[in-house]
């Protein structure tokens, strides 16, 4: 039966129950019903759902290879991962021969889980099979290695193929530039263009986007320079690559007006642009800008978004509008990981610390929880001085989450204890860290110590600022004032003579608020 007909009686019935019909459907129409349920298709939007694709896929033979390669391609088109490599394993174990329609999408995800083990296990049946003549199977090994951070086995792939062209290429110049090295991915386009591989639009929009991310504003203008004089005008994403380099780099006003000039030379952002700005008024609490720009979302017909939804909340939260973030949040029909922990931290930071911690257990139910919704919760828990639940969830996120505790969770930690006294407490939770505490750590010590009078953990405190931040006074003044309050003169003035001695001077403090 042709999958359009069954597509037809999908509609008209209840999902999943097409097979268990006495209908003949051929080998050929189960793969194209997978993708049916997957690609989402506008005849068939009712039938985009993975679990019933899984469940179609469950009841075709399974000597059927085209069930296969449409279900590992439908995991890996939607960001199902790990599903798509255990779909590749599961494979494996039914004797059944890969060929050249799997193992690209098995080496995306791959990549993806950063799975280096099954990735290199299909290297070895690429070069069994000879498919290493495949520039897509070849693109897909270099990406692979590329994110699993190995660029020098990318590397060798790249050089080792007969036939490069403009694919290959363009995985490894994307690999370059993942990982910092935006020098090495022009010095390669610059080769390949010598051996007459031509660099196109993805090529220089990639190269662009690797100089942004650095903030060599220079380059990234002769970027734009050369790509016009090899033939290739700039587009929408070129533009979106310069202005996410900047906001990252904090050049939030150089971000602005390139925005600017985007729109002034025609171009129509899209919503990729629009969530690489929405940040830059986060950093600089400008909440005018922002709602500038939401308007502008709403006119182009990109607010309803995933990412320009979760900008926008981020946005409003930071400025401290926090019912505008809490509307748009709960008007989101689809939230992602970074919309629930950007709702958190904004309730945490603007004294809603209940509201939290109540929509941090909400999201444990719905979403997967990651190290940033630990540290904005435990920020909700500093600020409301809430020590016994804040050690509870520090437990509960090594115990039952199987998060190890960064830096900035100790930080959380010992200023939750330092604010409620507990300042032994706190010095011997630093003690137990796997890596060196930074600045944060040791300052929110210091402060605790001089809030409570410690002078002798202040001191030691006060020894590992100084070696980190050997420049500044900031830390040296806490302790003279510590000192002033115990009436421990000679020590103030000691300190002053060594601060006077080195030079020691107090950073500039500065301002982001903006006149109206």
């Amino acid at each position: 039966m042709n999958a359009l007909i069954v597509g037809s009686l999908i509609r008209g019935s209840h999902k999943g129950s097409i097979i268990r019909r006495s209908f003949h459907v051929s080998p050929s129409a189960y793969g194209e019903l997978i993708e049916i349920y997957t690609r989402g298709r506008a005849l068939y939007k009712e039938c985009r759902n993975i679990l019933y694709a899984r469940k179609l896929f469950d009841e075709i033979p399974k000597t059927n290879i085209r069930r296969w390669i449409a279900l590992t391609g439908a995991y890996a088109r939607r960001g199902y991962h790990q599903e798509a490599v255990n779909v590749f394993h599961e494979m494996q174990s039914q004797g059944l021969k890969q060929n050249v329609f799997v193992i690209p999408s098995v080496l995306k995800a791959c990549g993806h889980v950063s799975d280096t083990m099954t990735g290199e296990k299909i290297h070895c049946v690429v070069l069994k099979h000879s498919f290493e003549t495949d520039a897509f199977v070849i693109s897909a090994l270099i990406d692979m290695y590329s994110k699993c951070g190995n660029t020098e086995k990318a590397k060798r792939v790249f050089d080792e193929m007969v036939q490069k062209d403009s694919i290959a290429m363009n995985s490894m110049v994307s690999g370059y530039v993942q990982h910092g090295h935006a020098d090495e991915a022009l010095n390669l386009v610059e080769e390949m263009e010598i051996l007459g591989v031509m660099p196109n639009l993805v090529s220089w929009n990639t190269l662009i986007a690797g100089f942004s991310q650095k903030g060599d504003q220079v380059m990234v203008s002769k970027l734009f320079y050369l790509m016009r004089t090899n033939g290739v005008e700039p587009d929408a994403v070129s533009w979106t690559s310069v202005i996410s380099g900047l906001v990252q780099n904090f050049f939030n006003n150089e971000a602005f007006n390139t925005f600017k000039q985007m729109l002034s030379r025609g171009f129509i952002p899209t919503s990729a642009t629009i969530s690489s700005i929405l940040p830059a008024c986060a950093s600089v609490a400008n909440v005018r800008r922002g709602k500038e720009i939401h308007g502008y979302a709403l006119m182009i017909g990109v607010e309803d978004d995933l990412y320009v939804r979760s900008a926008l909340v981020d946005m409003y939260a930071k400025c401290g509008f926090i019912s505008e973030a809490r509307t748009l949040f709960s008007k989101m029909s689809e939230r992602n990981t970074v919309t629930w922990n950007s709702m958190i931290f904004g309730y945490a930071n603007h004294g809603h610390c209940n509201e939290a911690i109540e929509l941090f257990y909400q999201m444990e139910e719905e979403k997967k929880l990651d190290h940033l919704s630990f540290t904005a919760v435990l920020t909700a828990c500093c600020h409301a001085g809430l020590v016994e639940p804040g050690q509870m969830l520090f437990r509960m996120m090594q115990e039952k989450h199987k998060i190890m505790p960064r830096t900035e969770h100790y930080a959380c930690m010992v200023d939750l204890l330092g604010r409620a006294g507990r300042v032994i407490e706190a010095y011997n939770l630093i003690k137990t860290m796997p890596s060196d505490p930074d600045l944060f750590v040791w300052g929110a010590l210091l402060g605790a110590c001089k809030h409570h009078g410690n002078v002798d953990l202040a001191e030691i405190a006060a020894k590992h600022l100084s070696e980190l931040e050997p420049g500044s006074a900031a830390n040296n003044l806490l302790l003279t004032d510590l000192y002033a309050n115990t009436g421990s003169w000679s020590k103030v003035t000691r300190l002053k003579k060594m601060m006077k001695k080195r030079k020691l001077r107090r950073f500039p403090g500065c301002s982001w608020i903006e006149a109206a």
